[in-house]
């Protein structure tokens, strides 16, 4: 949840050190071993903050951005091929081995797979007995109710993968994309079109995938000491907006990059930030997604060092969160919300 009101969502802070600890974690033992390409899927259903800030805090070889997919309109074809080239241009200076971030929600940011997933949502809204079929009645049934370049889609995946896109919906009606391995689907995929490549001699190395998928691990922890000290913010500041009557907002606090002293509370109304979406087969009112911005200063920054990234191992190790000492070690915030106010 991110708007002009709110700088960053409670948590966010939190979740993306735990995970970027783990991966730095994975890029001392992937420097170490040199054996291995580890594909890392992270939360993030509909958006890739959680992907982005990862990948500014550890410095991985490739790292997704979902949003960026969609508007380039990629192919999962081209996404393969993209990370496929950084792997042989790798391997060119014996470095077989690799970190890829990969945002959880990507296959809904896939144009064609976007489509698909849709139509899937609604054609199951309105089956309820579909989970009674067998799973080769299934396959069938929805090879002959889908659109047919949806139909094409669907019969092209993987079985296992196609299966999943089947799989019982989250309590709003669509696809629950943390359970389809979009991790081994992409490392499956790479890996065949670097068998491709080596016999076009294109590319000489090795090649073995790890995989991971890392949820809870984030979102359970004890909290950072910054998002303790934004979350009694919030508490202390909801309290007031309730002792002056302003129901129907939500509580916000602004400016977290300076010290707390200077930060900036205030109201927003809930229904400033609605919007219409398809829920269960029908358009309803609910909080507005926001995505990664794909001007802004912290995907900029991104963009301007990947190439390096890909090509060397330039990883960082943030460690575990620190709860004691120096302000500048315990306290800060994340590099999302740095960039986006200028590095101040």
């Amino acid at each position: 949840m991110k708007n002009e009101m709110i700088e960053t969502s409670f948590g966010f802070d939190t979740a993306t050190k735990v995970y970027s600890e783990v991966i730095g974690n994975i890029e001392r033992d992937c420097n170490s071993a040199k054996k291995y390409w580890h594909f890392i899927k992270l939360m993030g259903r509909s958006a890739s903050h959680i992907a982005l800030e990862c990948a500014l805090q550890t410095q991985p070889n490739y790292c997704i951005i979902s949003e960026e997919v969609e508007a380039k309109k990629m192919t999962l074809k081209e996404i393969v091929n993209d990370i496929a080239k950084v792997v042989a241009k790798r391997a060119e200076n014996g470095n077989n081995f690799g970190i890829v971030l990969i945002p959880e929600g990507l296959v809904e940011f896939v144009p064609a797979m976007k489509a698909l997933i849709a139509e899937l949502n609604d054609l199951l809204a309105k089956t309820p007995d579909f989970a009674e079929k067998t799973p080769a009645l299934q396959r069938e049934f929805i090879l002959a109710n889908l659109s047919s370049e949806n139909a094409e889609t669907y019969a092209s995946l993987p079985e296992g993968v196609a299966r999943q896109l089947t799989l019982d919906r989250d309590p709003h009606g669509n696809v629950q994309v943390s359970l389809i391995e979009t991790e081994k689907l992409l490392s499956e995929m790479v890996g065949k079109r670097l068998k491709e490549m080596a016999e076009a001699g294109e590319f000489v190395g090795k090649f073995a995938a790890q995989h991971h998928f890392f949820g809870y691990e984030g979102r359970c922890a004890d909290p950072s000491n910054f998002d303790a000290d934004y979350c009694y913010a919030l508490g202390y500041n909801a309290a007031q907006l309730i002792k002056c009557g302003a129901t129907g907002y939500m509580s916000s606090v602004r400016n977290l990059t300076c010290p707390s002293v200077q930060w900036i509370a205030g109201g927003i109304p809930i229904t400033m930030m609605m919007n219409m979406e398809r829920r269960h087969g029908e358009m309803k009112p609910v909080i507005q997604k926001a995505l990664v911005d794909l001007e802004g200063k912290p995907f900029k920054y991104f963009a301007n060092h990947r190439e390096e990234w890909a090509e060397n191992t330039c990883y960082t190790y943030p460690g575990p969160i620190q709860y004691f000492g120096p302000t500048e070690v315990c306290d800060q915030p994340s590099r999302t919300l740095y960039y986006e106010k200028g590095g101040k």
